[in-house]
Order: structure tokens, then sequence, then C-alpha cells
């Protein structure tokens, strides 16, 4: 039977013996050139911005979530919800601060040598201190078994006595000022001594992560690049690339805290005259830190601190330094961000020269409106002062300069291995009646990723 063409206007052709034959009909209309042009999407604005509030607020939930199990990333989660930061880079970011603390915590459990709450609280260093002096630990049969047992856990013989872990952590409470008289206040101690120290030193304060109680020396790993990723044609393949790390490593260095403390002082019981000689260990011993921390050499058996680390951003004022301004202060955030590290606990650092310098410097000519802002703050940031931060570098014929450190001090890592080493020296005091205390900790410091600081070194004042 053969097939003729068939009308598109009809539904039936005709074979050539004249029978009827069905034939497929073609009734879908084309659409003309003009109908399709006017077709055209149509976008609700009002469900745009509604479904974007509910993509913010899930976001908003889910760092809320995290922070909930992780108090420690309680900023940064904040400062991602108000930036609009990704939950990808939160979570890049929360777990390198998870991972970096875990280990911290971990050290302390395993240094302490497990007294009970009783024992404690019966631990003096006052006592300690004095069966140092006198060579008679008859009186302080316990601290001596205590410092024994720490000794046994580290590994080696303390110089005088150790004071162990577990009483480093201890709190406390000073309520009565009667002993010592008007040297003693009322609120003198009121924690541990681990959160005294941390209280003392600027740049703990800032932020800085406390890894305390170490063992042994360690290594931190860290990323040094990432993954790259390519534009490839249709069926092609990105070149294998992979992320690249390293490790940052500690060990310990030994320094050595003084505090000079009357043979009679040393003679009383009380809790204020031990909450008295543990203020001032934990003073001399932040001190220490804290002057390593910002400008420790890395020579002669010093940590390096942040101002002689390589890789720091740079903000330079001129030949021979220049008087810091708007500019520089804005500079130095910038370096951090075009490393996309301005990120965690931002804060600048400085000493009171600069303060003073900034408060009298305007934004711009005739404003009214100073570099330093109101509580203490630059650029909205917090703005910390401690006359430990240098202000005699020199740069060109200027031997007068001061530096201003911008940074996220969650990447300044200060370890501490053991229990602090406390000797005494009769010498030096003998002809005032006083008693050198010196307390030894074993400390490093180092700064997790370069490009988390940023220093101006030329600042005049």
């Amino acid at each position: 039977m053969l097939f003729r063409s068939a009308d598109n206007s009809i539904g039936i052709s005709r074979s050539a013996d004249g029978e009827n034959m069905t034939t497929i009909t073609n009734t879908k209309k084309e659409k003309t050139m003009t109908e399709i042009e006017t077709v055209k999407p149509s976008i609700d604005a009002g469900q745009v911005a509604r479904d974007a509030v509910v993509a913010d607020r899930a976001r908003s939930q889910e760092i809320d979530a995290i922070v909930s199990k992780h108090p420690e990333l309680q900023d940064i989660g904040e400062q991602f919800k108000r930036n609009d930061r990704s939950m990808d880079e939160f979570r890049t970011v929360a777990l390198e601060s998870i991972n970096k603390n875990q280990p911290a915590q971990a050290a302390i459990e395993d240094t302490k040598i497990g007294m009970n709450d009783a024992e404690i609280g019966n631990f003096s260093i006052v006592r300690a201190v004095n069966a140092l002096v006198t060579g008679n630990w008859s009186e302080a049969g316990f601290e001596r078994e205590m410092s024994d047992g720490m000794a046994s856990k580290l590994g080696k013989r303390a110089q005088g006595f150790y004071i162990p872990t577990d009483v480093l952590m201890r709190d406390l409470n000073v309520t009565t000022s009667t002993a010592g008289g008007h040297t003693v206040a009322t609120d003198l101690l009121s924690g541990s001594f681990i959160d005294m120290l941390r209280n003392k030193s600027q740049v703990i304060g800032l932020g800085a992560t406390m890894m305390n109680d170490l063992v042994g020396n360690i290594a931190i790993p860290r990323q040094t690049s990432g993954a790259t990723s390519y534009w490839v044609a249709e069926s092609g393949a990105p070149t294998e690339s992979q992320a690249a790390f390293d490790q940052l490593t500690m060990s310990g260095k030994t320094v050595g805290s003084m505090s000079d403390i009357s043979r009679k002082m040393l003679l009383q019981s009380s809790l204020d005259v031990e909450a008295f000689v543990r203020n001032d260990l934990a003073t001399s011993l932040a001190l220490a830190i804290d002057s390593a921390a910002i400008n420790g050499t890395g020579a002669s058996n010093q940590p390096t601190g942040i101002l002689n680390t390589s890789g720091i951003g740079s903000v330079v004022g001129g030949t021979n330094g220049a008087a810091p301004d708007w500019a520089d202060i804005v500079d130095l955030e910038s370096q951090l961000a075009l490393d996309n590290a301005d990120v965690g606990n931002l804060a600048f650092l400085t000493n009171a020269k600069v303060r003073g310098k900034l408060l009298q410097t305007e934004k711009a000519s005739n404003t009214a409106q100073y570099v330093w802002g109101d509580n203490n703050t630059l650029r909205g940031y917090n703005a910390a002062v401690s006359n430990q931060v240098p202000s005699n570098l020199t740069k060109g014929s200027s031997s007068i300069c001061s530096a201003i450190i911008f940074g996220n001090w969650t990447d300044l890592i200060i370890g501490t291995w053991g229990g602090i080493d406390i000797n005494v020296d009769l010498s030096t005091g003998s002809s005032s009646g006083t008693v050198r205390v010196v307390a030894l900790q074993d400390v490093d410091i180092a700064v997790r990723h370069a490009e988390s600081f940023a220093a101006m070194k030329d600042a005049t004042t």
C-alpha cells in the first residue's frame, strides 16, 4: 500500500485504491516571533527578599548551634553573622580553633598529679618558700611530697620546688585584709594562678591561645597553600593539585621572674599573704611573657615575638620614621584584609606614647575627629596599651620609634611546660631583710600564621 503526502488541513488521506487511511495530523500551532518575544519570566522581588531572610536565619541558627557546643567561638560567630560570611568559612575557622584548643586541655590533664580538693587547698606556697629559706622542711613535708610528685611526672628535678598543676588551677578567694595591713586588697585574688596570669598579660588578654603544661616538644600542623581550581573544556580534566602543610614547632625556653618579699611577710600564714605571693609571682611571669610575645628576639634563648616574626605585614612611616596617622591605622587593617586574615580576635596593641600622639591627631584637618577613639578603640577595634611595646626602635636617624601592632591574637600561641619551679635568693636582699623569690617557667611563643599580624615599627611621637 502506497502512502501519499498528507494534507495538514485534514485528518484522512486516501490510498491508490480509494481506501480510507488514517494519517498523523499536525494540530499544534506554531507561535509567531512576536508571541515568543513577549513571553518573559516573572520575578517576585518580595519572594527573593523573603528567601534571603530565611537563608540568613538558617545560617545564623547553624552558627549558634556550633557555638553552643564550643562557647570559645562566641566572638568569632558573632563577627561572621555581622559580616555575612559564609558557613563554609565559619566551619573552617571553627575547626581550626577547636583543634588548637583540644591538645592544650589534654596536656593540662596529663600533668596533674591527682591531688584531691583537700590537698589542693592545703598546699601553701609561702610554707614551701620558708622551708627553702631555712632549709628545714619539717613544717612543709606535704609541699615537698607534692613537688616530688610533680618532678616525677615531668621527669626532671626542681631547682627549688614545683607548684603542681593541680594547685595552679585552684581558686583561692580572699575576703579579708587583716594580715598585712593596707598592702593586701580585699579583691587581690579570686581565681586560679593560670587565670591570674591571663588577666595580667596584655597579649593573653587580647586573646592569645594558651597551651599550658605541655610535655615534650610539640608540632602544630598548619596549611601553607590550598588546592587550585581550573577552568576546563567540555570533557576536560583539571590539573591535579593538593593542599600543602608544614609544622609549627615549639620547645620550652626557661624564663626566670623575680619578686622581693620581706622575711616578716613570709612568716605569716594567712590566706592574704598566700594571695599576695601568688599575685606577685603571676605579675612577674606575665610581664616576662608579655615582653617576649611582643618583641622576643628569637636569639639568646628567647622565643621569637611578633615584631621579629618573618612574614608579618609591614606599614612604613618614612625614612627616619613618621608620626602615625589615620592612614597608617587603615593600612595596618588592610594588610590583614589583603591576606584574608582579618578574622578572629582582631585588636591593636601599642604603648602609651603612641596613644598620647593619636589622641591628639585628627583623622583629617579641622574635623575634631581624632584617630584614637572613645573607649580605647582604633578603627572600631579594641586598642590595648602596654609600655612593653618598644619605644626605642631605630629607623634611619631616629632611635625613638615606637611600634603599633594589629592582628588576630588567637594566632599568637603561648605554650608553657610543666609546673612553676620556685627558688629563693637569700643574698641579694640580705641587707634589707628581704627574700628574692625566683619563679622559673619553660615557655615558648609562636605565631601560627604570619599573615595574621601587621606592624608599624617606625612610629614617632
